[in-house]
């Protein structure tokens, strides 16, 4: 394992699994609450968020964060 990836609470995960086990556990429109993306909110979808958070660093990093929080 590398040093760099030791303290790393999210390595393993891709951002899909992290989207999805937190629809699963809050839902799309709590998530909406939670983080504030209009594609969670208006028809949302897998394919879309995830389109959407891969092109945009500040609404990964929230997903991200949220997860930790959420499950660790």
């Amino acid at each position: 394992m590398s040093t760099e990836q030791a303290n790393n609470p999210l390595h393993g995960l891709t951002l899909e699994k992290i989207l999805l086990r937190l629809v699963e556990h809050y839902g799309w429109a709590q998530l909406a609450n939670l983080v504030r993306i209009n594609c969670f909110k208006n028809d949302p979808s897998v394919k879309s968020s995830l389109k959407f958070l891969r092109k945009t660093p500040w609404a990964r990093t929230e997903v991200e964060q949220l997860y930790m929080k959420t499950f660790q």
